[in-house]
């Protein structure tokens, strides 16, 4: 049994603890604010630019000349699988879930006798991922230094990216994420980047490039060739800043059990030294009587 010092000792030390989660749980929710509100003002940009590429990319239906961004290039045997996740823990199963996704996605694809290639963002990615797939990792991203991820980093990754891809090092690219829902959830998101899977405008029927009531300097061939290494940049930033305000809602949330967690172990520990101590006096009280007895 430990001794009341013993129990002294840890009830100081859980609330020491206590102190730090707590003040981490603070700084999560102050950072959370601004993350999400840059996560949310990047989606309409990425959503848009996905609808003028579908709208554009309508010239090329049925057509062999469609360029490689778009139209791959027409193998399947070597994948890239983009692995966006936090450079830091302590924000429970964050991390966890989108390494998860990414393993399993790689273990159907070697399965399937295809190549393998990760490419991860991100050092709590790296470092779960290079335990099983030490020998598919290509290069890995480190933003630990950066207060807030923007474009310059989301388009360090697309340029890298793309230097593989012109290269032939691979035929199809991967992005994982966690898509940011709400404090307590993030959902973790695949998102095929090379080639590009561009949802086609929602309306009546099939889009017809040649309907479309614009006129375009240069042509849609031009544009289209030179907004595709963009949305490349642009959705890995969207997927840069989902994972920020994901990151910090999932540390809210752990900081927030784990402050309410060793609140109850402070209770636990109070009462078990509370009843020792009580036991204690009452011992030493029978002592005093008895001796007194005795004389």
């Amino acid at each position: 049994m430990a001794s009341l010092k013993d129990l002294k000792n840890r009830i100081d030390s859980v609330k020491s603890t206590q102190k730090i989660t707590k003040a981490m749980q603070m700084v999560a929710a102050a950072k959370l604010r601004r993350a999400q509100e840059a996560a949310v003002a990047a989606r309409p940009y990425a959503e848009r630019m996905g609808k003028v590429l579908a709208a554009l990319g309508a010239v090329y239906d049925g057509q062999e000349n469609a360029p490689v961004l778009l139209g791959g290039t027409g193998k399947d045997q070597v994948h890239l699988l983009v692995v966006a996740t936090g450079e830091r823990g302590l924000a429970g199963g964050f991390n966890s879930s989108i390494a998860r996704l990414a393993r399993e996605h790689a273990a159907k694809l070697l399965s399937q006798g295809k190549t393998v290639k990760i490419l991860t963002v991100g050092r709590k990615g790296n470092d779960i991922l290079k335990r099983q797939y030490p020998s598919n990792i290509v290069d890995t991203f480190n933003f630990r230094e950066i207060k807030q991820v923007g474009f310059v980093q989301a388009q360090q990754v697309a340029d890298k990216v793309l230097a593989m891809f012109n290269a032939g090092e691979f035929d199809v690219a991967t992005l994982f994420f966690a898509k940011f829902g709400s404090v307590i959830s993030q959902v973790p998101t695949a998102q095929q980047l090379i080639p590009a899977k561009l949802e086609k405008p929602a309306g009546e029927g099939v889009v017809d490039a040649s309907a479309i009531p614009y006129e375009y300097e240069p042509s849609e061939e031009a544009i289209v060739e030179d907004l595709l290494p963009r949305n490349i940049a642009v959705q890995i930033l969207k997927a840069l800043l989902e994972n920020s305000a994901s990151f910090y809602g999932a540390q809210m949330s752990a900081m927030d059990n784990a402050t309410r967690n060793a609140g109850e172990m402070i209770g636990q520990l109070q009462l078990s030294y509370n009843r020792q101590r009580q036991a204690k006096i009452t011992t030493e009280l029978i002592e005093i009587i008895a001796g007194a007895e005795a004389l």
